[in-house]
Order: C-alpha cells, then sequence, then structure tokens
C-alpha cells in the first residue's frame, strides 16, 4: 500500500494564493479597505514571538496587514482586557490573535472570552466553541480547524467513520472531536487517564494525535488502512505518532513537519480574510 500524503504545505501555498486574489478584489472594490489582523504578544518568549513573526509574514504575503501590540511581560489581566476591548471597538480591525500562552499572572481564559465572537478569528473563545459544537456559525480553533480543511481537500471520508482523537486540550483535541462529529463520525477522545489505549486506537479509521509527547502513540497500535493525522511537533522533526513505520500500510497520513502546522497558521488567515469580506464587503 502506498499511503496517501495530505500535504499540508502544499494546500497552505494553494489557499494562499486564492486569498491574496479575494484580498485584492476586496481592495479593488472598497477604495483600498484590506483585512486586518491584530497580533498580541505579552512578554519576550522567543517561541512565541517567532509565531507571531510568522503569522505577520502569512498576512504580507496574501496582501493583508497585520497589528502588532506588544506588551511587556509585567502585564496584568486588566490592562490586556483593555487593549482588547480596544481592539474589539476598531471597526478597522477583523481579526485578534493573542498569543499562547501569556505570563502566569494573567487570566488567559478570562482574556480570550474578552475577544468579539466576530473577531476570535483563531477560534479560542468559549462561545465561539459552544456554537460550533452546536453547528453553528463560528470561526473555528485555527488547528482543528485546519486539519479539517486538509480531510476535505483530499477528499478524506469521515462520515460513519470511527475517529479516535488523543488529546482533550481545549484549543486542540476537544474541538476536533466535536468537528469530527458534526462531520457524522463516531467518535472516542482519549487522554492521559485512559485505560487500554492500544486497543481503543487499534479500532481507530481516523487517529488524531494530539497528546504534545513525542512519538507516544505506537505505530503497532494503528491499524492498516486509517487515516494518520498527527498534530504534533517536537524537537528533531518528530510529532506525536511514531509514524516511520506507517507509510507503507496505513491510507494516509499528515507528515511531520509540513502537514498540520502549515494549515493552522492558514487556517487564521483563511477566517480573518473571511471576516475582514463580511465587514468591508458588507
Amino acid at each position: 500500500m502506498s499511503a496517501l500524503i495530505l500535504d499540508g504545505k502544499a494546500l497552505a501555498e494553494k489557499t494562499e494564493q486564492e486569498l491574496s486574489a479575494r484580498v485584492t478584489s476586496l481592495k479593488t472594490g472598497s477604495k483600498g479597505q484590506t483585512p486586518i489582523l491584530a497580533t498580541i504578544l505579552v512578554g519576550d518568549d522567543p517561541a512565541s514571538a517567532t509565531y507571531v513573526k510568522m503569522k505577520g509574514n502569512a498576512c504580507q504575503r496574501i496582501g493583508m496587514e497585520s497589528q502588532k501590540v506588544e506588551l511587556p511581560g509585567t502585564t496584568t489581566t486588566e490592562e490586556l482586557l483593555a487593549k482588547i476591548v480596544e481592539l474589539n471597538n476598531n471597526p478597522n480591525v477583523h481579526g485578534i490573535l493573542l498569543q499562547h500562552p501569556v505570563p502566569e499572572q494573567i487570566d488567559e481564559r478570562l482574556c480570550f472570552d474578552a475577544i468579539a465572537a466576530e473577531k476570535d478569528v483563531d477560534g479560542v473563545t468559549c462561545l465561539g466553541f459552544g456554537r460550533m459544537s452546536m453547528g453553528e456559525e463560528a470561526y473555528g480553533c485555527a488547528t482543528p480547524k485546519g486539519i479539517m480543511r486538509l480531510l476535505e481537500a483530499y477528499n478524506i471520508e469521515i462520515a460513519g467513520k470511527h475517529a479516535v482523537v488523543v488529546g482533550r486540550s481545549p484549543i486542540l483535541g476537544k474541538p476536533m472531536a466535536l468537528m469530527l462529529l458534526n462531520a457524522n463520525a463516531t467518535v472516542t477522545i482519549c487522554h492521559s487517564r485512559t485505560r487500554n489505549l492500544p486497543d481503543l486506537i487499534k479500532q481507530a479509521d481516523i487517529i488524531v494525535g494530539a497528546v504534545g509527547k513525542p512519538e507516544f502513540i505506537k505505530a503497532e497500535w494503528i491499524k492498516d488502512g486509517a487515516v494518520v493525522v498527527d498534530a504534533g511537533y517536537h524537537p528533531g522533526g518528530v510529532g506525536d505518532i511514531e509514524l516511520k513505520p506507517l507509510v507503507d500500510r496505513v491510507a494516509a497520513y499528515t507528515p511531520v513537519p509540513g502537514g498540520v502546522g502549515p494549515m493552522t497558521i492558514n487556517t487564521l488567515i483563511y477566517q480573518t480574510v473571511d471576516s475582514g469580506e463580511k465587514k468591508i464587503a458588507g
């Protein structure tokens, strides 16, 4: 069996071309107005700074703008909330990204939930999560939504399949499970306290590794012909799933790197353009 490679990098590049055309059209029809993504970085964590820069570069590539908001590591919850309210009230800002994690003195959940629903292009608010889970219109969490877009682009059948999600984080595992459920999969959510994990994974038609531990999910636990989605990335270019032994016996898999990762930023930008079109074009 020659597995289908779910190439997130290629899909992201193709999507950027389409988004660039949409931004150009929007500018033409609105006398130069463009979608704007505001990125909030609190503190000086190098990894977070890199991620924010990558998101800004993605905006630039498609011709839209990013507004960088950099706050000191001593910022309080109240100060961050005030900045978010300011951005909510700015009609020229169409998407707001609060880079995770924030310094420990800040109530991160309170600040996430302060983001206006129509500007929650990273899909981090409880309101957005609830609307998504109920099948209502909402911007999905960027990584799981990116995975769903990747599966759709490669015509991976989801309806009726047994999907096993390993991980239950509020911005990956939980929304991933609900998105798959909304697409008519039968879903099992597993985590660090799950008993008989290998036996459950062996039942999976679709397995999503989102546990945050390098190669935690072993190849021998995964059945032949499964669709393997690895949402992890760790030093040495490995994910949450032991991929190498699988490439000749599964139906499809996401490479690490180049699979899920590029789709996360791409989905953030995709949803910002959508928000901008709704506001600018009406």
